[in-house]
C-alpha cells in the first residue's frame, strides 16, 4: 500500500514507521519543514497550507499528528494549543482529501479515551455517550473534523486511543524513574480506571483496521483488561520487583498539575474495546503483568 503519515515523530508513528515497511508498504510523511526529500510533503496546519496535489493516489492516510496533552501546565494558551493542533489540522487534511480526484480509501485519524470523560467503573464502548471534560469536547470536535473527507465516500475511522505503555515515551516512561527508585505510589484515590494499550497492539489496531473494511467510525484502542490505577501501581511495583508506598494524593497532584491532574491523572474510564474484539483481532499483550514484562525486557 502507498501510505501518508502525519506525526512522524511521535511514540506511535515511530514504531508504526518500521512495521508498514517491514510489510513492503511505500510510507511518506507530511512535515512541517518544507523539504526536497520526495518521500516528504509539507504542510503547515496552522496556515491552512497543503499541497493537494501531492496528496493524489495515496491508499491510505494515518493521521497522528497533534500538541501532547502531558507536556506544559494547562493555561488558556496550552489548552487552545492543544484544540487547534488536532482540530484545525484534522479539518484541513479531511477537507482536502474529500476533494481529490483519487482520494484514499481509508482515512485514519487518531483520538483518544479521553472522549468519554470521568465515568468511574462503567463499561464504556464505542457506543457510549461523550463525557463533560475539557478533553472530552476536544475528542469530539476532533473526530468530527474528519467528516468532510467520509461524506466524500472515504472510509474514515477513529482511533481512541488508551494509554500507551512504551518504555520508550508516553506515561509509563515518566513513571520509570520514581518507580525504580522505590517511590512509586497509587494516585488520589487509586480507583479510577487506566484503560491501557501496548505499543505494539496500538499498532497491530492500526495495520488490523486498515485491512478490515468492514471497520468504520470510532475503534476504542485499548487492551481486554483495563485496570484501577491501585493494580496498575502493584503490577508495576511487582514487575520492577521496587516496592510502591509513596502515594501522591489528590490535592498534592492538582498542585503540581493544575486542571490536567483532573483529566489525566484522577479522573478514569474503563473502556472496552468492543470493534477490535467484534472484527477479530487478536491482542499480542492482552494482560497489564504480561506487557510490562515484554517492554521493559
Amino acid at each position: 500500500m502507498k501510505i501518508l503519515l502525519s506525526g512522524s515523530s511521535g511514540l506511535v508513528a515511530k514504531a508504526l514507521t518500521p512495521q508498514l515497511l517491514r510489510r513492503g508498504d511505500l510510507v511518506s510523511k507530511l512535515v512541517r519543514v518544507p523539504s526536497k526529500n520526495p518521500d516528504e510533503i509539507y504542510w503547515d496546519p496552522e496556515k491552512g497550507a497543503i499541497n493537494a496535489q501531492s496528496l493524489e493516489g495515496f491508499d491510505a492516510v494515518v493521521h497522528l499528528a497533534g500538541e501532547s496533552i502531558a507536556g506544559a501546565r494547562w493555561s488558556e494558551a496550552q489548552k487552545k494549543k492543544i484544540r487547534d493542533s488536532r482540530v484545525n489540522g484534522t479539518q484541513l487534511l479531511s477537507e482536502t482529501l474529500a476533494k481529490l480526484s483519487r482520494p484514499p480509501k481509508i482515512f485514519l485519524c487518531a483520538s483518544a479515551i479521553g472522549f468519554y470523560g470521568d465515568r468511574g467503573a462503567e463499561i464504556l464502548t464505542e457506543d457510549s455517550s461523550i463525557g463533560s471534560l475539557f478533553l472530552s469536547k476536544i475528542c469530539k470536535e476532533w473526530e468530527s473534523a474528519a467528516q468532510p473527507a467520509a461524506k466524500n465516500g472515504v472510509r474514515v475511522v477513529n482511533l481512541r486511543f488508551g494509554i500507551i505503555l512504551s518504555a520508550q515515551g508516553g506515561a509509563l516512561a515518566k513513571m520509570l524513574f520514581p518507580f525504580r527508585m522505590g517511590l512509586g505510589g497509587v494516585i488520589g484515590s487509586g480507583k479510577q480506571y487506566m484503560s491501557w494499550i501496548s505499543i505494539d497492539d496500538a499498532v497491530g489496531a492500526i495495520t488490523h483496521v486498515m485491512n478490515t473494511e468492514s471497520v468504520r467510525g470510532p475503534v476504542n484502542v485499548t487492551a481486554p483488561a483495563p485496570v484501577t490505577n491501585l493494580e496498575f501501581t502493584k503490577t508495576l511495583g511487582k514487575v520492577l520487583r521496587r516496592p510502591t508506598i509513596f502515594p501522591m494524593p489528590a490535592f498534592a497532584a492538582r498542585l503540581a498539575f493544575g486542571e490536567m491532574a483532573d483529566e489525566l491523572l484522577l479522573a478514569g474510564a474503563k473502556v472496552e474495546s468492543a470493534k477490535l474484539k467484534s472484527s477479530g483481532y487478536v491482542f499480542q499483550h492482552p494482560s497489564l503483568e504480561s506487557a510490562l514484562k515484554e517492554l521493559l525486557s
